[in-house]
């Protein structure tokens, strides 16, 4: 019952990294950058929901509604002041104002919420689900976050192949030259891409500090980097490999954990992600794309 515990852990814990993964490889796929504040946005998506249930006393469900509001509209903006501008820029010029976004609204959050660590009250509650004779417990979080997981990737893939914007989203990731002699608005659609992103950020800030309650200003840094890291796993750009990378990475993770070192964990996660992309460099589900020269 131990390692079947451990495995529903890992599978609750990579469901988190999936959801954010898929902000990532919606970005990267769509505006071909890597937006190295989406982590941050995970954060400011936790503080809302935070303050709307401790503050304002409102229910979870509105929490959790108020901070998807807050984190699309602040993943907006950020896209509009940050990149846009930066749209023909070399991409290194984008990743250092990604990295600069990222430290200031860590900052930020410093100024407005302190330094201090805050008890997150899950936004789930404390029921579970127990089998085998209560041998075995699976929480709620654990459960819902599950589902939502795979209820955002199916909803995600069904929005990206089924409707007119998925098609125009699709279009600009292809070539954004062409798209827009079509008709199609590259930036309103890469607007809107970081606007599901950082939506989807805010949904996985609310499930990951329901399962693990401590909230600061640093918390979506590393599982921010992990995510990322699950993305490049399970190939970057591809919705199903965000989620079968995320949830690969949450098993590896809480497996090397129970068996081999808390403090090495980190380590065994990074190792295995090498090992993979030296045997298949574009991910688990990623294309390979031949550039011309």
């Amino acid at each position: 019952m131990t390692f079947l515990s451990y495995l529903i852990n890992g599978i609750s814990l990579g469901s988190v990294y999936a959801i954010i993964a898929l902000g990532y490889t919606m970005v990267y796929g769509i505006a071909k950058m890597l937006n190295f504040a989406h982590g941050d946005v995970i954060m400011v998506g936790a503080y809302i929901s935070f303050c709307t249930t401790s503050y304002l006393g409102l229910s979870p469900l509105v929490s959790v509604l108020l901070a998807i509001v807050v984190c699309t509209v602040l993943g907006i903006g950020i896209e509009r002041l940050a990149y846009k501008p930066l749209r023909q820029a070399p991409a290194l010029a984008v990743l250092i104002t990604a990295i600069g976004v990222s430290y200031f609204l860590q900052n930020a959050a410093l100024l407005i919420w302190g330094s201090s660590s805050k008890t997150f009250s899950s936004v789930v509650g404390d029921w579970s689900v127990k089998l085998f004779d209560g041998q075995l417990t699976i929480t709620g979080v654990t459960i819902v976050t599950v589902l939502a997981c795979v209820i955002i990737m199916v909803a995600l893939t069904l929005f990206t192949t089924k409707t007119k914007m998925g098609t125009a989203m699709r279009a600009v990731s292809e070539d954004k030259g062409a798209a827009q002699l079509m008709g199609i608005s590259v930036n309103g659609t890469i607007s809107l891409t970081f606007a599901i992103g950082s939506g989807l950020a805010a949904i996985a800030g609310v499930l990951l500090c329901s399962a693990y309650p401590m909230l600061m200003p640093t918390t979506g840094s590393m599982p921010g980097i992990k995510a990322f890291t699950a993305a490049v796993f399970g190939g970057i750009g591809s919705i199903p490999g965000a989620m079968i990378g995320g949830i690969l990475l949450g098993i590896i993770e809480i497996f090397a954990k129970a068996y081999i070192s808390t403090q090495l964990s980190d380590a065994v996660v990074f190792a295995v992600l090498i090992v993979v992309l030296l045997v298949k460099p574009d991910g688990l589900l990623g294309k390979h794309k031949s550039e011309k020269v």
